[in-house]
């Protein structure tokens, strides 16, 4: 009996472990999927393995590039094109905006109104990615489009995945900026040359009557207008 009830307890402890192993894994699933789907700009369309699929450059409509690749992925799919239009990608790199004394991390598009396609071009095909709302046409010289050359290729995804973000400049040269933090806290001035991959603006500012250059970085000035 005494065997019994021990062997019933280590049981009983080892589901209530698994029980409360499964809570946690439960509360950590949302923060797995959120970094999973975290690149909006790359529409897979069909997982299908195809070696005659080449990436082609398509013009839409600037601003529109997101809304153009997801009809693009509605319209594959109801004419059953899976096989023949594999993917979606919009070219963009992540940068560091900094507005109204905020950081925060923003995807600019490399290339502003265009999407590279990956699809076997037959005639179907085309006329399905020529047809899609928003889409302007093909880029490429003559009537049959051109494949992007894979050099080309390499270079575009290697850019959009350098590690460290740039920083994404709001001000421009000649501007009046405020300056919020530091010694010159308060101080208005000019901005005189900006740096963008350093994240750093240089402001005139006067000082006994001369104007004299100051460094400071995006997080310490404000346009005059904000």
């Amino acid at each position: 009996m005494m065997n019994d009830t021990t062997d019933t307890t280590v049981t009983q402890d080892e589901i209530l472990d698994q029980d409360a192993s499964e809570q946690e894994e439960a509360h950590e699933a949302p923060e797995v999927q959120e970094v999973t789907v975290k690149n909006p700009n790359l529409v897979v369309i069909s997982e299908t393995e195809n070696k005659k699929a080449r990436w082609f450059v398509v013009h839409a409509y600037s601003g529109h590039e997101n809304k153009v690749a997801e009809t693009l992925k509605q319209r594959t799919e109801t004419l059953h094109l899976t096989d023949k239009i594999l993917a979606v990608l919009i070219p963009t790199q992540e940068k560091i905006q900094i507005r109204r004394g905020q950081r925060k991390t923003v995807n600019e598009k490399i290339f502003p109104g265009y999407i590279l396609v990956n699809m076997e071009l037959t005639d179907d095909a085309w006329l399905a990615v020529r047809t899609t709302q928003g889409v302007t046409g093909f880029v490429g010289v003559g009537a049959k489009p051109k494949p992007l050359p894979k050099h080309e290729v390499d270079a575009i995804t290697k850019y959009m995945s350098q590690g460290t973000p740039q920083f994404k400049a709001e001000f421009t040269e000649g501007e009046a900026v405020k300056i919020t933090d530091g010694p010159f806290n308060e101080f208005l001035g000019t901005v005189q040359s900006i740096d963008e991959g350093k994240g750093k603006v240089e402001v005139l500012v006067s000082i006994f009557g001369r104007e004299t250059p100051v460094e400071l970085d995006f997080l310490q000035v404000m346009k005059v207008s904000e």
